[in-house]
């Protein structure tokens, strides 16, 4: 973690090196002293480690210089990042009276593809040629899931399948996805020094002006989805984004929800109407009993009825929710697939 910004010296700087060594580590979180675990395989695990209370706070205020940003009582709910990349989220006083909890969310150092390991995500390789032809074909992209299933990680999936030349801007609250391509653009939501806020809206509105290929959000979270279907109903093909959500259904409703968050007067009917012709994909990630992530629906949307966006599940997890098997429909947007080297064999038995 090395860093000219900061020292990084200190009990809680030291553990956090400790554990870059361990594989298989995707969460630290310390709530107190004597409080502290890590996540490994989607499971907490505590670990006998003791830090006291000051080292933790010295480690807060190193954070909060790193990242320019205050963490006091009156700014009490923090987000930043680490010097490794890793993403961390602080709650203290008066938020949390017993003290400051850290949630750390350790950053892949090593960039995914999926070449590199067999099954990710319980993927066959039917299905992982189905998503490459699907980036592209240029499909805009939803990726929905809970918390920790993966979303970030899918994304920098799909983003390898990206045409090195194709110019790419990606949008973050907090630097998350890792990529190294070139002709790529990131840009963080952020407060300025002179208190003005920066927002993913800002952000989206912005790359429109920049020749983008790809338009990348991190995670839609609000009014920014207004814009980020306008992008796609206007030219801006191959979009992707994440968000959160437990079914494709809830996906569209928390879209339409968010749409209305972008303080436009426009009919529900028209919202239902845009969402429906810009998204093409929604990949639904979830932890299957093992802990495991695992993609467990692909699903298309395929039409508008009414005020109603008619969805079809190509892909569903199978009955031991390992891996992703065809439901035997096959996709709208199959012609565009094959025209990238798709085979729709896939699509011909449920298997």
């Amino acid at each position: 973690m090395s860093n000219p910004g900061i020292e990084q010296t200190g009990p809680v700087w030291a553990l956090l090196k400790k554990l870059s060594t361990k594989s298989g580590l995707t969460e630290i979180v310390i709530n107190g002293p004597n409080d502290i675990f890590v996540e490994k395989g989607g499971e907490f695990i505590p670990i006998d480690v003791k830090i006291k209370q000051d080292s933790i706070n010295q480690f807060i205020q190193d954070v909060s210089i790193y990242n320019k940003r205050d963490l006091d009582e009156n700014n009490p709910l923090f987000n930043g990042s680490l010097p490794d990349g890793s993403r961390i989220n602080i709650a203290a006083p008066p938020i949390r009276m017993e003290g400051p909890a850290i949630t750390i969310r350790k950053f892949l150092k090593s960039i995914q593809t999926f070449d590199s390991r067999q099954g990710i995500f319980g993927l066959s390789p039917d299905w992982v040629n189905f998503l490459r032809a699907a980036v592209k074909a240029r499909l805009n992209i939803v990726v929905s899931g809970g918390t920790g299933v993966g979303k970030t990680t899918f994304l920098n999936l799909l983003l390898q399948e990206v045409e090195k030349k194709q110019r790419k801007v990606i949008i973050e609250d907090v630097r998350e996805i890792n990529i190294n391509m070139p002709n790529t653009i990131r840009m963080e939501s952020m407060t300025l020094a002179s208190g003005k806020d920066v927002t993913i809206r800002d952000l989206v509105k912005n790359s429109l002006r920049m020749r983008p290929d790809r338009i990348v959000i991190g995670e839609i979270r609000g009014e920014e989805v207004f814009d980020l279907l306008q992008a796609m109903n206007t030219g801006h093909d191959g979009c992707f984004a994440s968000i959160h959500a437990n079914t494709p259904k809830e996906c569209l409703k928390r879209l339409e929800a968010l749409y209305l968050l972008s303080g436009y007067d426009v009919p529900y009917k028209a919202i239902t109407h845009q969402i429906g012709r810009s998204i093409d994909l929604i990949i639904q990630l979830k932890r299957n009993r093992n802990g495991l992530r695992v993609v467990s629906h692909i699903a298309e949307l395929t039409d508008i009825s009414g005020d109603q966006v008619l969805m079809q599940d190509i892909g569903k997890l199978s009955d031991d929710m390992s891996y992703i098997v065809s439901c035997g429909l096959v996709p709208k947007s199959i012609k565009k697939l094959e025209k990238h080297g798709f085979d729709r064999k896939l699509f011909a038995t449920d298997f």
